[in-house]
């Protein structure tokens, strides 16, 4: 059984066909700057490498060149599309809809746009994808695998906000955290390196990017995760503002005299590292900026670091203490400077790190930590796509 994985962002796309007899990855690949001048396609098959550049306008004309990639004759993979199985798709937001994976219909969709303004970065990409594949492959068995559904396990103190509880009630206002699946295979990798039963396990998972959360994991399930009710809440991110004082917004409403739109606009688009540094939201742009001397490129990454290690403190205590730290996603893999600066400020927990692991440690499963840390520090590229192909097996075989 082939299962395509897709995995939509506001201008790119990430896509994994995989093979689930043995799990394998016959084709990957990423489509970055869609709509964008300079649109490029990577697609990898085997051991061949192949490189498109073309104009993308929009997600349909990215999913087009990925399916031609995977059949093409020269680059391919597959004779033809029918021998994809279905398709599994990333879904950000479900609200309390949908706590499972659900195989995809037009009820679904039309649950999935009501939650649209819970998540306005991500959720219109990934229907944008979800209905740019139905479109091109009509009779392939779509399945939505969801951000929250890892987080369904935190206990009602820690999703519960303090605001009159109808509000719950009536309208589902609380935490839901993201990044699920993420935080979710991370988790069941670390419990293997560190050789213990997962009840007996404390880890706190960080998944840094331009997208960012943080999570607490007690014996194998999310206790605590820094996003809420939306993916805004939480760290500092490459646009997003995370954790304000609420009272920032009516402030901005009454008197700079923006409207609402204008708001959730700057919160979700105009904010984090690229609203302090004023440069850019790319990490990379970030530490070259500042290795140059730039002030406000330094601080947008000492304001995000802080962030972290000040969550993954407050998770410390939650957790009564902690077994591994966890780093992933883009940063959290590649960044020896980002996970260097966040342990520095984690001696209380007896955390240490090797340097020279560290450095040596960019997208590579391995253990970091000296061995005589207290804590033991891993960084585990995720592996979102596995899980959402191992879900959507599940629910095509029924």
């Amino acid at each position: 059984m082939n299962i395509l994985v897709i995995n939509c962002g506001s201008s790119s796309l990430k896509y994994q066909l995989i093979n689930m007899e043995n799990e394998s990855v016959p084709a990957k690949g990423l489509v970055e700057r869609i709509g964008i001048e300079g649109s490029i396609l990577t697609h990898k098959a085997n051991d061949d490498k192949f490189v498109l550049e073309v104009p993308m306008k929009d997600h349909k004309d990215a999913i087009k060149h990925v399916l031609d990639a995977i059949v093409d004759a020269n680059h391919g993979v597959l004779k033809s599309m029918d021998e994809i199985a279905a398709v599994g798709h990333r879904v950000v937001h479900a609200g309390e809809k949908y706590a499972n994976s659900v195989v995809i219909n037009d009820d679904v969709m039309a649950a999935l746009e009501d939650c649209i303004k819970l998540a306005p970065l991500h959720n219109p990409p990934n229907l944008i994808g979800i209905n740019a594949c139905r479109e091109l492959m009509p009779d392939t068995t779509m399945v939505a695998v969801f951000d929250t559904a890892f987080h369904q396990t935190l206990p009602k103190e820690a999703y519960m906000y303090a605001l009159p509880y109808e509000l719950y009630k009536d309208f589902g206002i609380r935490k839901y955290g993201f990044h699920g699946t993420s935080h979710k295979f991370v988790t069941e990798q670390a419990i293997e390196m560190l050789g213990k039963d997962a009840k007996d396990t404390k880890i706190i998972t960080c998944h840094l990017g331009n997208g960012a959360s943080i999570c607490a994991v007690e014996g194998g399930k999310s206790i605590d995760t820094s996003m809420g009710f939306t993916p805004l809440a939480g760290i500092a991110m490459g646009t997003r503002c995370g954790d304000i004082d609420p009272a920032i917004v009516p402030f901005l409403i009454k008197d700079a005299g923006m409207t609402v739109d204008q708001v959730n606009d700057l919160m979700n688009k105009k904010s984090g590292v690229l609203g302090i540094s004023g440069l850019s939201s790319d990490f990379r742009d970030l530490e070259n900026a500042a290795a140059e001397g730039n002030e406000r490129a330094q601080l947008a990454l000492d304001v995000y670091y802080y962030r972290v290690y000040q969550t993954v403190g407050a998770y410390a205590a939650i957790l009564n203490g902690a077994d591994a730290i966890v780093f992933t996603a883009g940063l959290g893999e590649n960044s020896a400077s980002c996970r260097e600066a966040i342990c520095e400020r984690l001696l209380f927990m007896g955390v240490q790190i090797d340097k020279e692991l560290n450095a040596g440690a960019r997208g590579k499963q391995m253990e970091i930590s000296t061995a005589d840390s207290k804590v033991k520090v891993f960084v585990i590229p995720t592996n979102e796509e596995l899980v959402i192909a191992r879900d959507t097996k599940v629910l095509v075989s029924k």
